[in-house]
């Protein structure tokens, strides 16, 4: 029974055939036909005119996304727990060519605007001080929290009086569109680049980037391919982020993902040590509780001595969230 991450999960069927309809001859790179569809499709997705790459990880369409807002003397403002901080091998640092990353605080991997204007207000204005030309923000976050609508509103509103450019690591974004139930528009906001994840829920190797400033996108473009990231058979990575966004079966499986999540937070109750907003569950545990949880089937993650983690994706089985809950509720 796997909660260790939503990377393990399965590739969605209609992915798989979505792959193979693209087995045929067609333009490289990134000129064949399927590529040629994602602007007007994510377009129409959000409402107004975007320009879409497709990057293999998250990690590449992170950077790539970044390099074009930050110069190498400059810095981008994310929070202390971010991805782009501790999970990336300081990518940023080598996409953005030494470029700074400016840390913030905040529960639940959260950033909020007083936070973050303390820390843009504790730099320095002269040549001797890195600058900041970004923020950056995960939604969901790293602990599964979501921000919502107003809280996004106060962040790039402060990130606009300052002259910044405004990124989103949307790595597990649709189960943030899913939990809020809003207009995907309104859970990015006002930013100029989202990373739009599609790995994590269902896809095989293929995430959006997604550019509001179609600036950036033509800087993007040189970027891809020198860093190695335009694949010459594109149209396979084109053909699962059409295939995700038919008939939105990309919020199909985050609302399957998070209602599983949302079984297992039944069982843990006092246990959760963040609110369960999309497809994670924390829980406070002992090493002997993880392994008794481990010697019934469960497959999890040790966060850190005193915690578990928990990750549902869009083929976690109802039945194997409702087991976990009342295996955590028994320990």
């Amino acid at each position: 029974m796997q909660f260790l991450s939503d990377n393990a999960a399965r590739v969605h069927p209609k992915v798989w055939a979505a792959m193979q309809a693209a087995d045929a001859p067609d333009a490289p790179y990134d000129g064949d036909a399927l590529s040629a569809r994602l602007d007007g499709a994510m377009s129409d997705l959000f409402g107004r005119e975007c320009t879409v790459l497709w990057a293999a990880t998250g990690t590449a369409a992170n950077c790539l996304a970044l390099a074009g807002m930050v110069e190498p003397h400059g810095g981008v403002v994310c929070h202390r727990e971010s991805h782009i901080e501790t999970d990336e091998c300081g990518a940023p640092g080598f996409y953005l060519h030494g470029a700074k990353l400016l840390l913030a605080d905040g529960a639940g991997a959260k950033l909020d605007a007083p936070t973050v204007a303390g820390v843009l207000d504790g730099i320095g204005s002269d040549v001797h001080t890195v600058q900041a030309h970004a923020l950056s923000l995960t939604q969901a976050t790293e602990y599964g929290r979501v921000y919502r609508p107003k809280e996004l509103a106060a962040l790039s509103g402060l990130a606009r009086d300052h002259g910044l450019k405004l990124h989103m690591d949307g790595a597990r974004f649709a189960n943030a569109v899913a939990f809020l139930g809003c207009d995907p528009a309104q859970a990015c906001g006002d930013v100029d680049a989202l990373s739009f994840g599609f790995i994590k829920n269902g896809g095989l190797g293929a995430e959006a980037i997604v550019f509001f400033d179609p600036a950036l996108a033509d800087v993007a473009r040189w970027r891809r391919k020198r860093a190695g990231h335009l694949q010459s058979k594109g149209r396979f990575l084109a053909a699962q982020i059409l295939a995700m966004l038919e008939d939105d079966l990309w919020l199909a499986n985050a609302r399957a993902a998070n209602a599983a999540a949302a079984r297992i937070a039944e069982g843990a109750k006092d246990r959760l040590v963040h609110p369960v907003e999309a497809n994670e569950v924390f829980c406070r545990s002992t090493a002997a509780e993880r392994e008794a949880l481990r010697a019934q089937g469960f497959v999890l993650y040790d966060w850190g001595p005193d915690e578990a983690r928990f990750v549902t994706s869009w083929d976690t089985r109802p039945d194997h969230a409702e087991a976990l809950g009342r295996a955590i509720a028994s320990l």
